[in-house]
């Protein structure tokens, strides 16, 4: 994996350790794993943040970060991951979450016309919600569990590559000097 180029973009760990507004936090913050980068919590990191980026809850980066706190994974990367969802991609990923959803459930996905009211949420909650929570659950169960699967298998990858490169030129060395 490019691990430089992660480390490029992540933010330093001990500005979020000295601000005052996270002190409330104590200890758990100085934890080295919510901040390195290894294969294991990277992969994790992308397990929780894309599994929190799929589902259609308020405060995902929260409920990211408490859960990457948990299982003592890369923080920044599972809280950014939850962006995915952001106000222009959130239509379509939902849709299409609705659209598996009633798929699975042998449903034919319904053509609604979305009106932000109180009645037209009350009356297509069950019909819409429960398809699009459904799919929105196996979406997240299924890019999160491949990412983290994805992310270790091409860490593996990389890891054996620059081994066997280290491997061939100690070769080459031995053989020209």
């Amino acid at each position: 994996m490019p691990k430089r180029a992660i480390k490029k973009w992540m933010p330093d760990p001990s500005k979020f350790k000295d601000h005052k507004s996270l002190a409330f936090l104590g200890d758990i913050l100085h934890e080295p794993n919510l901040w390195h980068i290894n294969r294991h919590g990277v992969a994790r990191a992308f397990l929780v943040g894309l599994f929190f980026a799929m589902l259609p809850v308020p405060f995902q980066m929260v409920l990211a970060a408490l859960v990457a706190v948990w299982i003592n994974c890369n923080l920044p990367i599972s809280v950014a991951l939850c962006w995915i969802t952001n106000p222009l991609t959130m239509p379509p990923i939902f849709y299409f979450n609705y659209w598996i959803g009633a798929k699975l459930m042998g449903k034919p996905p319904q053509d609604f016309d979305f009106e932000l009211s109180l009645a037209w949420l009350s009356s297509k909650l069950v019909e819409i919600g429960i398809p699009l929570y459904f799919g929105s659950l196996v979406m997240a169960v299924f890019l999160g569990a491949g990412s983290y699967f994805l992310i270790q298998w091409l860490w593996r990858r990389k890891v054996r590559h620059d081994w066997r490169v280290r491997v061939e030129a100690r070769i080459k060395r031995r053989q020209t000097g």
